[in-house]
C-alpha cells in the first residue's frame, strides 16, 4: 500500500523535527554533566586540608604523630585562616585545651611543652656585673623556656618576675 504524498511529507517532516529535538535534549544533557563535572573538580580544588585529631586529646597531653589525621573542609565554611594549616606545628606540642576528633585545631589551642610546672621547686638565678646569686622558689605558673613567669621566693616570700631557661632554672628578669 503506498501512502499519499501529503502524508508521507508529513510524516518525514515530524520525524526530523522530532528527532532535532531529541539530538538537543542529548546535547543539553551531556553539558549539564560536563557543567557538574568542571564544578566539582573546582570544588574539589578548592578545599583546604587541615590536621585534624583522630583521637581526642586532652588538654596537658603531649600531641604524637599517631594522634593526628588529615581532613578536607571548605575554605569558606571555616575562616581557615584561624586553624593550625600543617602536621608538622602539631607534634612535639601541648594542648591547651581538649581537641575534639575531627575538629579542626585552632592555632591558639596549643603552646609548647612547659619545662616549669606550677607549683614547682626552681632555681632562682640572679646575674648583675658579674656577680651570680642563686636561691630557690615555688613557680606560680607553668611556663616554657623563653616564658616570663611569676615565682615566689621561698626565704622570703617576695614574688619575683623570671624568665624561663631551657635548662629548667629561671633567671630574674630586670627590673623584678
Amino acid at each position: 500500500m503506498k501512502w499519499p504524498r501529503r502524508y508521507r511529507r508529513v510524516s518525514v517532516a515530524s520525524f526530523g523535527v522530532s528527532m532535532l529535538n531529541r539530538m538537543g535534549l542529548i546535547v543539553r544533557g551531556l553539558a549539564a554533566a560536563l557543567l557538574i563535572l568542571v564544578s566539582a573538580r573546582l570544588a574539589a580544588a578548592d578545599e583546604k586540608r587541615l590536621p585534624v585529631p583522630a583521637v581526642a586529646i586532652r588538654a596537658g597531653e603531649l600531641i604524637r604523630e599517631d594522634m593526628i589525621t588529615e581532613r578536607s573542609f571548605e575554605p569558606n565554611a571555616l575562616g581557615v585562616a584561624m586553624f593550625v594549616e600543617g602536621r608538622q606545628v602539631l607534634v612535639g606540642r601541648m594542648a591547651r585545651r581538649a581537641l575534639l576528633p575531627g575538629q579542626p585545631i585552632p592555632t591558639n589551642s596549643v603552646e609548647d611543652p612547659w619545662t616549669i610546672a606550677r607549683g614547682a621547686m626552681v632555681k632562682v638565678v640572679v646575674e648583675d656585673s658579674g656577680l651570680s646569686i642563686v636561691t630557690y622558689g615555688a613557680a606560680m605558673q607553668s611556663g616554657a623556656p623563653g616564658s616570663l613567669i611569676t615565682v615566689r621566693n621561698t626565704d622570703t616570700g617576695v614574688m619575683i618576675r623570671a624568665i624561663v631557661q631551657p635548662d629548667g632554672t629561671v633567671k630574674v628578669a630586670d627590673g623584678s
